[in-house]
């Protein structure tokens, strides 16, 4: 598409256009336009844009539109919570966490080199979590099955699929190596990394390949309105190609690390042994070269960059499997007097990925730190350290999935609980703290359950001088202040984060010495200590499997409800809406990025109708929409923009995302969106947990913010609301007549005889 002229358009233009953008957990054309009868005029079964059939030709008959817009809406819910299967995405939780992390670093100019440094830092970290889970599943697979459970005679005989892999058993045969049998059990990781490839593949053909205008937007103070910050495919094909290769040089060491130290003990063959050397060398040098991808380069978003790395991109995978197919032969060389016991060497790996998970989150949080002194945002969450909370938790989040699955595998195995040595010690260490994480948690809820009950009492009065005349209902009262004052624990989340994350790295450090120093169980550590403290540590080992095994099923069966149940599909839709807004930067495995499909989808449109029509358009967002319609807004032209008033409702642009993404939504980013639209209007309700003020102050022209509407909209029954009128919260902004009142003033001040001037104060 070429780069379009700035046309000017009829000094009078006949039509006007209402662009609708729905929020978090989707809805339906006929109800966002109220009428069943809709018709789809552009897009597909993905994202498409729908009118009314009475509309469709509302550009030849502008006659009959001139006192109302004509309505549109943008329905993008199938890029987010469609199916089931997308829910199960929220398996891969800490991917996700990683993800979001990259994009909470503070805000700060002329400080490039540093915002880098924060970019890799997260980076590295992505790709420890990648490591991560691949060696959880070696450790399942390759140690607890095939080393351990299957090299045992009682552990092998409750497990009848094990026998042919048994040296005792009455199927032993050629199977019952332990190197075949290790390289056997690497389908399991193997598999696992190609789902992971496959999946990142085929949603980067959906997502990341979707190209965006070629626009020439106006540099902003934000690098969301940069041509190329919506089409990250080149850094997603790099990660993937990077992460891929990471994860089957994982399983190639798994493999190769105990045939090789077999061979290196006295009297070892000595081809094998000089084998072995060669392919630990190889494999340090392919472990090199996958961080040195990740370390290369990051994002590019300055330009539009349609290039792709092919040689890296097919060539570093396809090298790291085949030195794992090397690996697998080498280990499944005749070895006569080769016997499986105790554990593979696993302490060392996750006690190395821990310790190095840690040290990259104390650094980035330095990083962050002194960005944020550089520019200081009192509205930022958690003074600045909101990223290297979040990365905290995603590295916490994988190490507690690793040591609870390793933990609840081992149980099944040995059900006695004395035929196998178990897992790692450290991954037991992991187990054991999540119940007192648990603990801090619910004292953390219990505090802020307090703290609203407070909140609520004292909100009685203000429901009561809000509606002053009206016979007092206590009821009404309580319920209005009650709704009042869950809304607002939105704004205690970074305190939550703080004190979740700062448990998280006193437990996990302490998770992380005690295996260090003791070199066993939690409750095998206690045994010589108060009995207090031994049945506290049991415990808590025994609970730690338990509760990661739930949770485990509570995910699979949420992903199901999802499917069947709208509700269900709804509420998990919510937090899919919310964690996959942003690209994918960081990790090449989180869930992919609907931005980069629905934002040049709104572009393209805003851009071409405006042009083609010289007509008036309002885009209108409801919550997670509103934060579409700003970025779509940001990627326009400027002769464009000044053609395109903003409505948003419900909508978390400040109170989310200015402080949780400072550096991109800050306030200096939204005052330049309010500079650089025609005009700007906000509505928000105090019962709202998610939409509130943009808090944008100055400027031509009235406030952002509408003052707080009113809900419910009648107190008691009146001869406008005969029935008692419901708390709307976060829903049906439409109905409020305000919303209608507000439409109508960003059409009039678009100033259609001059476009390109900006409304004088007091207009």
């Amino acid at each position: 598409m070429a780069k379009p002229d700035p046309a000017e358009r009829p000094a009078a233009p006949e039509i006007d256009l209402e662009l609708l953008v729905h929020g978090v957990g989707g809805t339906t054309p006929g109800k966002m336009l109220d009428d069943p009868r809709t018709v789809r005029i552009t897009g597909d079964d993905t994202a498409a844009v729908f009118r009314r059939a009475e509309d469709v030709d509302a550009e030849s008959r502008p006659g009959d539109y001139r006192d109302r817009p004509v309505p549109e809406a943008y329905v993008w819910c199938n890029l987010t919570s469609g199916n089931a299967s997308r829910a199960l995405w929220l398996l891969l939780l800490p991917f996700m966490v990683v993800n979001l992390a990259h994009w909470m670093r503070p805000a700060a100019r002329d400080r490039p080199r540093t915002v880098r440094c924060y970019g890799l830092l997260v980076r590295l970290a992505g790709l420890t979590l990648t490591v991560l889970l691949v060696a959880a599943a070696c450790e399942v697979a390759l140690d607890l099955a095939a080393w351990q459970c299957a090299g045992v005679t009682a552990c092998a005989g409750r497990h009848s699929w094990l026998g042919f892999l048994s040296p005792s058993g009455p199927d032993g045969g050629w199977w019952s190596a332990p190197g075949r049998r290790l390289a056997l059990a690497a389908l399991v990781p193997t598999a696992l990394t190609g789902l992971l490839w496959y999946l990142s593949h085929r949603t980067w053909s959906a997502y990341e390949s979707t190209r965006p205008p070629d626009l020439d937007p106006e540099p902003g103070h934000t690098a969301l309105g940069s041509p190329g910050f919506w089409y990250g495919r080149r850094l997603v094909a790099r990660l993937r190609a990077a992460h891929t290769a990471a994860g089957l040089l994982t399983v190639a060491a798994a493999v190769l690390a105990p045939a090789a130290s077999f061979d290196r003990r006295r009297g070892g063959a000595a081809v094998l042994d000089t084998i072995g050397w060669l392919l630990t060398g190889a494999l340090t040098a392919g472990a090199l070269a996958a961080v040195w991808v990740v370390c290369r380069r990051g994002r590019s978003e300055n330009r539009l960059d349609r290039a792709l790395d092919r040689r890296l991109v097919r060539r570093l995978p396809l090298g790291a499997l085949a030195l794992l197919l090397l690996a697998v032969v080498y280990a499944g060389w005749s070895r006569p007097g080769w016997h499986s016991a105790g554990r593979l060497a696993g302490d060392t790996t996750f006690g190395g990925l821990a310790l190095a998970q840690g040290v990259l989150v104390i650094v980035l949080a330095a990083v962050a730190h002194d960005l944020h002194r550089r520019q200081p945002d009192p509205r930022a969450a958690i003074r600045g350290l909101g990223g290297p909370a979040v990365a905290l938790l995603a590295c916490a989040l994988g190490g507690v999935i690793s040591g609870g699955v390793a933990q609840r595998v081992s149980d099944w195995l040995d059900g006695t609980g004395t035929s196998i040595a178990g897992p790692p010690v450290l991954l037991t260490w992991q187990a054991s703290v999540i119940p007192p994480v648990l603990v801090v948690l619910l004292a953390a809820v219990a505090w802020l359950s307090w703290h609203t009950s407070r909140l609520s009492r004292a909100e009685r009065t203000a429901v009561a001088l809000g509606h002053p005349g009206e016979p007092e209902d206590a009821a009404r009262s309580r319920r209005i202040a009650r709704v009042r004052a869950m809304a607002v624990l939105t704004d205690r989340a970074p305190l939550v984060v703080t004190v979740l994350g700062a448990a998280t790295l006193v437990l996990g450090a302490g998770a992380l010495a005690g295996a260090l120093a003791t070199g066993e169980t939690p409750d095998a550590a206690a045994e010589r200590t108060q009995a207090l403290v031994h049945g506290a540590a049991e415990t808590s080992q025994a609970l730690g499997s338990w509760l990661v095994g739930l949770g485990f099923i509570l995910f699979v069966t949420w992903g199901r409800r999802a499917y069947k149940d709208a509700a269900a599909r709804r509420t998990i839709g919510i937090l899919w809406d919310v964690g996959t807004f942003w690209p994918r930067a960081a990790h090449p495995f989180a869930p992919p990025c609907y931005a980069e499909r629905a934002v040049p989808d709104l572009t393209w449109r805003m851009d071409t109708w405006t042009r083609r029509t010289g007509g008036r358009l309002v885009i209108s967002g409801h919550s997670q929409g509103s934060v579409l319609a700003a970025a779509a807004a940001w990627q326009l032209t400027p002769a464009v923009r000044k053609r395109v008033a903003l409505l948003t409702y419900g909508s978390p642009l400040e109170r989310l995302y200015g402080r949780w993404f400072p550096a991109h939504f800050g306030p200096a980013e939204l005052g330049s969106l309010h500079r650089d639209v025609a005009c700007w209007r906000n509505l928000y309700r105090l019962t709202d947990p998610i939409g509130g003020p943009v808090r944008i102050t100055g400027g031509d022209g009235p406030q952002v913010d509408h003052t707080p509407l009113k809900d419910p909209l009648a107190y008691g029954r009146t001869a406008g609301h005969p029935l008692p009128a419901p708390i709307l919260g976060h829903s049906d902004y439409q109905a409020d007549p305000v919303f209608a009142v507000e439409r109508e003033r960003l059409l009039a001040r678009l100033r259609p005889e001059l476009p390109g001037q900006r409304p004088q104060p007091g207009g």
